[in-house]
């Protein structure tokens, strides 16, 4: 069996990945397997280390910068024309 890790990701956070899946036409799972790929190429960086650890708590405290914002008005100005 492989290992296998889930990622609960909130509707604000799943809605601009799947934006970009579906413009580069691949899956979410790329998507999300790309930025880890990206992370861990870094991963040796002192400021990727920080980072990592300060997302966990960060994730705690509400939604992070690149997700839609859909507990406030300004979302339908955020997202594109489809």
């Amino acid at each position: 069996m492989h290992p296998t890790i889930k990622l609960h990701l909130d509707p604000e956070e799943f809605a601009p990945i799947e934006r970009l899946a579906r413009e580069l036409h691949v899956t979410p799972e790329a998507v999300v397997y790309a930025g880890l790929d990206c992370i861990m190429r870094r991963v040796h960086a002192a400021e990727v280390r920080k980072e990592i650890a300060d997302l966990q708590t960060g994730r705690q405290e509400g939604l992070p910068p690149w997700a839609d914002s859909a507990r406030g008005v300004h979302i339908y100005e955020s997202k594109r024309d489809e």
